[in-house]
């Protein structure tokens, strides 16, 4: 249920954030300590994860303010959220989920594996889970609301959607954005193995950087002295919670029609460490 929040007006919900609306037409954007995996939501929440995701997000939107504008307004938020909440303008947001692969690895290998071409990318043969791409890839994907699935699309139909200008425009951003972030990643010993992005337009047009940025949740970071191509990589993501769904221990079957069992506590510790690592590792700070 989204909170009760003085002078706010809840707006919407989604896998993670809640959206209301504040004084001035710009918008509170509250991070939980939701989590999701395979299209569910999943109990219980990963305690200070919104507050994590958030303070990343911030972080990350100082290092990228020189390539392009983000969406922050003030972290002067109500008590309630304080610390996992930021205002932030209302943009025209582009229905386009801006994907950028360095790496194949998710879906996008399971798309190569079939086709070999991600998103109607033709990439080399003889590629395995955790290659280095030649270079990095845009594979936008279509936005999905909770329960049901991201769409892997190509390029053209992007284009068909927004149009070439607009188009163009973010994937040279998202392009932009990764080369930048994946350097300063990997000059902390971290590989940023791919990413999602969102953009939205203001009233004059211009393109701004919006919703979260270079989180756990959006991003897949690896371990840079422990990638090994060939198998599944060390995360510091929820991919321990997507390991122990798939499991014979959590007894859930994801082809069924049953919700996802309840998180072990060990499970939700392991995954709160690998947040806290993730922030401290990639920022210098200490949470």
């Amino acid at each position: 249920m989204p909170l009760d929040i003085p002078g706010a007006t809840h707006l919407h919900s989604g896998k993670v954030r809640d959206l209301y609306e504040v004084a001035d037409g710009r918008l509170l954007m509250v991070a939980s300590d939701r989590i999701s995996a395979f299209d569910h939501a999943l109990e219980p929440g990963i305690p200070d994860k919104g507050e994590i995701l958030t303070r990343m997000s911030l972080w990350w939107f100082d290092q990228l303010a020189d390539l392009v504008p983000n969406h922050v307004v003030s972290t002067d938020v109500p008590e309630v959220v304080r610390g996992r909440a930021l205002v932030v303008e209302k943009l025209d947001m582009f229905p386009v989920e801006c994907v950028v692969r360095g790496y194949l690895t998710g879906s996008g290998l399971l798309d190569y594996q079939a086709t070999g071409e991600v998103c109607g990318v033709p990439l080399p043969t003889g590629l395995v889970d955790g290659d280095r791409l030649p270079e990095p890839i845009f594979t936008p994907a279509t936005k999905a609301d909770l329960g049901e699935h991201d769409e892997n699309v190509s390029f053209e139909q992007v284009v068909d959607t927004i149009g070439a200008e607009s188009a163009t425009a973010l994937r040279d951003l998202t392009l932009q954005v990764y080369a930048r972030a994946e350097q300063v990643a990997r000059e902390r010993g971290i590989i940023l193995a791919d990413t999602k992005l969102e953009f939205g337009t203001r009233a004059d047009g211009t393109i701004v950087l919006g919703d979260e940025v270079l989180t756990p949740d959006s991003s897949r970071f690896w371990p840079a002295d422990d990638w090994e191509p060939g198998r599944a990589q060390a995360s510091f993501d929820k991919q321990i919670v997507r390991n122990w769904l798939l499991s014979p221990e959590s007894g859930w079957d994801r082809a069924g029609d049953a919700a996802p069992p309840t998180l072990p506590a060990e499970i939700v510790e392991r995954t709160r460490d690998r947040y806290v690592q993730a922030f401290e590792t990639l920022s210098g700070e200490t949470f």
